[in-house]
């Protein structure tokens, strides 16, 4: 497997730029700046900067920090259902197998 820099566990890119430098950078834009200077300036393309805005548009810093955490907690969450769901369908079929089941 191939590994690049700035790539998180799943191979997905991190974002080098923190929720505070997007919300900066969208403020500009809502001031009037063009999205091509905004994007040129932080180093992106111009649809990262449109999609920071569907994304992040009308936040402030916290409320991104804030969506941020419950993203990762909802998917930290939704990877532990996923483990206990093959856990619990591997029982099942332990039982099954070896006749164990109540319903005799």
């Amino acid at each position: 497997m191939i590994s690049y820099e700035g790539k998180g566990k799943k191979g997905m890119p991190r974002s080098k730029h923190s929720e505070a430098a997007i919300i900066a950078a969208l403020q500009q834009l809502d001031a009037g700046r063009r999205a091509a200077e905004v994007a040129r300036e932080v180093g992106v393309s111009t649809y990262t900067i449109y999609a920071w805005k569907a994304k992040y548009g009308g936040m402030d810093v916290s409320e991104a920090q804030e969506a941020k955490q419950l993203r990762d907690e909802n998917a930290r969450l939704k990877k532990l259902v996923a483990d206990l769901s093959l856990d619990k369908d591997a029982l099942q079929s332990v039982i099954r197998k070896n006749g164990w089941s109540s319903q005799q």
